[in-house]
């Protein structure tokens, strides 16, 4: 190895994990702006949240997507796909003032979000056995770090100046992404050659948009509606022909049989409750935080200050990537997983009984950030180690989706209990304090039901490990 070679290899991680933490950013860029879209897009309050919801539909879709073609031509030639749509959708939004360039250019930039999946593929295929376990620690904990540590600098960026200025640095990120990763990460050598799907990619893609579509738009069309119950049906039935299909397509875009085995169906199983529990406190601590005074229990919080609340917990998923490489070293990565959920229950647990403070609250999203952080270091470990090494570009992008699912469930279950237990307040209705309630105690059962899944996946020593790999790596040439 040369001597670039050598100061490339030490710059990959931080490449990585600089693309993450953007891409993830992506998901909270507009919350500052979020009651605000309707005016300054000069649109409706329906029109406006597709905003948000068009990033989460392209994700869903893409992410699964961007995975397949990862292994078939490149997994750094689909992240660097992946930083142009951020770039591009990012510069159409700061040119816009209207909401239809708006949607498209969220749409680019949620499309990006395959970017992780593939990140953490690329850092099998390239790092050390004995690094591998801390690297994707790390690579893991960017889903939340971005999140947690934009959401304070977006509020303040859009109190500060104009709300263009958001997306122009976003895209000034993101092209420093692509410097990066040019740069610092080589092409994985490992491919699968082939046919793509493309029926398999169109019918996932029509079932996950109407079952997102479902999801976001249940609340506001009314959930036993013939439209969402209709939507909702037509997404199961794309489902079961799209699975039928797919066993029978000699190159699928998802190998259901890999993707059926324990191991994989239990680790996505857990990784939606995961990814609930995530976006659950994600939506539940900030409108606690900003809700007035005068409810009794709503502490008149500015946006900024809740985002502040927030960034600890993100910060810390970062800090504890080395001791989730630990646990998982030492026990393996089923442990590591089960610790993270419980560390999460706990978090949850603890915002039932202590949510009338700031520092309590700041404890509550720190504790619960701590467990993410340790429940997302293990996924991918579990993931890669019951796959064949030529097909981790597609089951992480696969395990990606079905956190991406949880975060959608959750938005629609904290909706129906904040919306639906209310009380009036002047002229509006507010959460009442039981639902507030109500919504710890569901995140912290997701989190328990995540543990006692966790709990049933093959254990495997990570000396097993390593020989699975081994075995796989003659077949990933063929």
């Amino acid at each position: 190895m040369t001597a670039d070679d050598t100061r490339a290899a030490r710059l990959m991680l931080p490449a990585l994990a600089f693309a993450g933490i953007v891409v993830s950013l992506m998901q909270t860029l507009v919350v500052p702006l979020v009651h605000t879209l309707p005016t300054i897009l000069g649109t409706s309050a329906s029109t406006a949240s597709w905003v948000v919801t068009s990033t989460l539909l392209a994700a869903a879709v893409v992410t699964p997507i961007s995975g397949r073609l990862g292994d078939m031509i490149g997994k750094r030639r689909m992240i660097l796909v992946s930083m142009g749509f951020l770039v591009v959708g990012s510069v159409v939004c700061a040119l816009s003032s209207t909401v239809v360039p708006v949607i498209i250019g969220r749409a680019l930039q949620g499309a990006a979000t395959g970017a992780i999946p593939l990140g953490i593929s690329i850092l099998r295929d390239e790092v050390p056995k004995e690094k591998v376990a801390s690297a994707i620690s790390v690579m893991s904990s960017t889903m939340g770090v971005g999140g947690a540590v934009g959401l304070p600098l977006a509020a303040w960026t859009a109190q500060n100046y104009s709300w263009h200025a958001l997306f122009w640095a976003a895209a000034v990120l993101g092209s420093l992404v692509a410097v990066a990763i040019v740069v610092a990460v080589p092409e994985s050598t490992v491919r699968r050659p082939g046919r793509f799907d493309v029926p398999g990619a169109v019918g996932l893609a029509a079932a996950l948009v109407l079952l997102l579509l479902t999801l976001t738009q249940g609340s506001g069309w009314g959930w036993t509606s013939p439209l969402t119950l209709g939507i909702g049906s037509a997404s199961l039935v794309l489902f079961v022909l799209w699975g039928l299909a797919e066993l029978r397509t000699p190159e699928p875009l998802v190998d259901l049989r890999v993707s059926a085995s324990r191991t994989v169906l239990l680790t996505n199983t857990a990784s939606i409750l995961v990814g609930f529990a995530m976006y659950a406190m994600a939506l539940t601590v900030p409108q606690l935080l900003q809700a007035p005074p005068e409810t009794g229990y709503g502490l008149g919080q500015s946006m900024v200050t809740a985002g502040l609340v927030m960034a600890p917990g993100g910060i810390v998923m970062m800090l504890l990537s080395p001791v989730s490489a630990r646990i998982t070293g030492r026990h393996g990565p089923r442990i590591t997983l089960m610790v993270g959920t419980l560390v999460i229950a706990a978090g949850y647990l603890l915002g039932a009984i202590a949510m009338q403070e700031l520092w309590q609250l700041t404890l509550v999203s720190t504790v619960i950030g701590a467990g993410i952080g340790i429940a997302y270091a293990a996924m991918p470990a579990l993931i890669m180690g019951a796959v064949p090494l030529h097909e981790t570009g597609a089951a992480n992008g696969l395990n990606s989706l079905m956190r991406l699912v949880g975060t959608s469930l959750a938005a629609a279950v904290m909706t129906i209990v904040l919306t639906g237990n209310t009380k009036p307040l002047g002229p509006v209705d507010v959460p009442t304090e039981g639902a507030f309630l109500a919504t710890f105690l569901i995140g912290g059962g997701a989190a328990l039901v995540a543990l006692l899944i966790a709990c049933f996946i093959p254990g495997r020593s990570p000396a097993s490990t390593d020989e699975v790999d081994d075995t796989l790596e003659p077949s990933a040439a063929h």
